[in-house]
């Protein structure tokens, strides 16, 4: 399951584990106009972790997630 909010500054993407247990922690994905931002709980340090994306990593991991193993490059027009 997941939820998307339009907010004033980000679209923000929710992804809600609904697998069998043990259950991920939600991500909570915010896409800016400069970057994305990439966030779940830990529960084992009790803290959020966050990692920052460019707009172009974003656009090359969903590339990636249908590809065999190998090494790419997109170019221009390939989106």
């Amino acid at each position: 399951m997941f939820t998307i909010e339009h907010e004033f500054d980000s679209t923000v993407i929710t992804l809600v584990d609904e697998g069998d247990a043990p259950l991920a922690e939600d991500v909570t994905i915010n896409s800016f106009e400069e970057c994305v931002t990439v966030e779940q709980y830990d529960p084992r340090t009790d803290s959020v972790q966050k990692i920052t994306l460019s707009h172009l990593q974003v656009r090359d991991l969903a590339a990636a997630l249908d590809l065999p193993e190998g090494v790419y490059r997109l170019v221009a027009g390939d989106d």
